[in-house]
């Protein structure tokens, strides 16, 4: 079995530091919870990126200020922009960070319903142009899923040549107004995608450590952090998103995977290897 790629997802569009106060806003702090999930194992850093005040925004410049200090600090970490942006935000907007030409970066696959009148919208006019836009340059996509019919438009946009193969994708689980997180739901996902495809399972909250575990022992590859989760267990607060890192390795040390470098996760997903 392929060692476990871990990525942590440090911090998300909407949580807050209300939410615990080590969510991180200002570059320092970016760096601090990167390096942190590094430390702890993580081979990716799933980006999101904030103004100081914690006001979230896809603006270039602020994530090229974010990836150059990242990247100062850890520099053959993989960082993976997020093209999801935050719910209202234009495609031309949203698809700012891919300018930087990273190794990686996200494509939503459908439109969800996140609660209330929120309404994240992916039209398959939106996911073509993503498509598209990371074929350019280069980019290799993460198709985020939050739903079984997320993963048929990506096989079909791929049958027509806007995504290409091996398609990596991340099972996003426990979303409002998508898939829950339950075992079922997991197996079901994981049956729908190509042999050659590799993919990174996301529990949301309580489903974190669960689908963890089951991915684990099934060869897929796990997400993990302050963007999806906050707490280390029940009632208890994580003190940084290496902590959640942590728990991901135990747990895999205990199912019998190892953990790959960005080297091997480099390997793994068919990236070129960094200079």
């Amino acid at each position: 079995m392929e060692k476990l790629i871990i990525t942590a997802a440090i911090c998300g569009a909407e949580v807050l530091k209300e939410h615990n106060p080590a969510v991180p806003y200002t570059v320092a702090e970016m760096v601090r919870e990167a390096k942190s999930a590094y430390n702890a194992g993580a081979s990716i850093i799933h980006l999101h990126v904030r103004y100081d005040d914690g006001t979230p925004t896809q603006d270039k410049v602020r994530f090229k200020e974010i990836i150059d200090a990242i990247r100062a600090e850890i520099p053959d970490v993989i960082i993976q922009p997020s093209t999801g942006g935050a719910v209202g935000m234009t495609n031309d907007e949203r698809l700012q960070p891919t300018e930087l030409n990273p190794e990686m970066a996200t494509l939503d696959c459908g439109t969800l319903n996140f609660g209330g009148d929120e309404i994240f919208e992916n039209t398959e006019n939106t996911i073509k142009y993503f498509g598209e836009r990371m074929i350019e340059r280069g980019i290799k996509p993460e198709l985020e899923c939050f739903d079984k019919s997320m993963i048929d438009m990506a096989l079909r946009l791929h049958k027509k040549g806007y995504i290409k193969a091996p398609m990596h994708f991340d099972f996003v689980m426990g979303v409002n107004g998508g898939i829950s997180g339950e075992l079922r739901d997991f197996v079901f996902l994981r049956g729908s995608i190509p042999s050659d495809a590799t993919y990174t399972v996301a529990g949301i909250g309580r489903y974190e450590f669960p689908l963890a575990a089951a991915a684990i022992i099934d060869g897929g590859h796990v997400r993990v952090g302050f963007e999806d989760n906050v707490y280390l267990s029940k009632g208890v607060l994580a003190k940084s998103n290496g902590e959640l890192v942590e728990k991901v390795v135990r747990l895999a040390k205990e199912l019998g995977r190892e953990i790959a470098n960005p080297h091997e996760a480099r390997q793994i997903l068919g990236l070129k290897p960094i200079k």
